[in-house]
């Protein structure tokens, strides 16, 4: 399943407020048990859009000279 970052801001919102359940952009609606469930699915969420093609994450590496001595 995709997240986008207005599922991330919603449930921080969520988190913020105290409120347990969660009405997503795309219609779903989820209720946690906890805040640590809803601390579990923010770090899920997190991973997903960093993970995702195109996030704009990319690795740079920097070039290594050895000097020959």
């Amino acid at each position: 399943m995709a997240f986008s970052q207005t599922d991330l801001d919603t449930l921080r919102a969520a988190i913020a407020s105290g409120v347990m359940r969660v009405r997503y952009a795309d219609g779903r609606e989820v209720t946690y048990q906890s805040t640590e469930a809803m601390l579990t699915a923010e770090q899920r969420i997190m991973d997903a859009i960093a993970s995702a093609p195109g996030s704009g994450r990319r690795r740079r590496r920097a070039p290594a000279w050895r000097n020959g001595c």
